[in-house]
């Protein structure tokens, strides 16, 4: 019998239970960890590793394919743009609570443009970040991101934050574009510059 492979008692094969450790999902589960905690220690980087694995034997999942690779400097925008967008709804919030007035909530509906599930729960989970908004619904068959957002008085106002939102998954496609778009962007740009003197 094969060491990656274990039969089932109807006969059927499946893979080995340590091959439920994949990197990419130990990785992006300890990093959620130290999310949770709020800081970074070797205590809780070597505790974040140990409950990654645990939870990747309790629960295998088929591997994981982001499908994207990774531009380093449209990354670095992405995330120094996700700071600022922070810093800023935290003061908006501050400015909301302290006039102490009626305020107006709203659910408001995003329709992204990528398929990809990746995108849909990076996205989610950043806009989630941000204070003054929440993820309440992700609609995996359509794409759409229900999000209950402080202080929308009228439509414009929830215009305005779908828009945000969509410039959000812009920045996110821009770091991770999918292999294909990447590799028709590098071809085109070995055409263009092939082409010059």
């Amino acid at each position: 019998m094969s060491p990656q492979l274990r039969t089932r008692r109807d006969g059927t094969r499946r893979p080995a239970r340590y091959r439920a450790l994949q990197p990419a999902a130990l990785v992006w589960l300890t990093l959620v960890w130290l999310a949770l905690w709020g800081e970074v220690s070797p205590m809780l980087v070597v505790s974040g590793v140990l409950v990654a694995v645990l939870a990747c034997l309790a629960f295998p999942l088929p591997p994981i394919d982001f499908g994207s690779r990774v531009r380093p400097a449209r990354l670095v925008y992405l995330l120094a743009h996700f700071l600022v967008d922070v810093v800023r709804a935290s003061i908006d919030v501050s400015r909301v609570v302290l006039r102490r007035r009626p305020v107006r909530n709203a659910v408001v509906a995003v329709n992204l443009e990528s398929s990809s599930d990746f995108v849909l729960t990076s996205v989610a989970a950043m806009l989630s970040l941000v204070p003054g908004s929440i993820v309440v619904e992700a609609r995996r068959s359509t794409h759409t991101l229900f999000l209950h957002v402080l202080d929308v008085p009228d439509p414009a106002a929830a215009e305005a934050f779908r828009a945000q939102a969509l410039a959000v998954e812009q920045r996110f496609l821009a770091a991770f574009p999918p292999k294909a778009a990447a590799a028709e962007q590098d071809a085109l740009g070995s055409a263009q510059g092939g082409g010059r003197p």
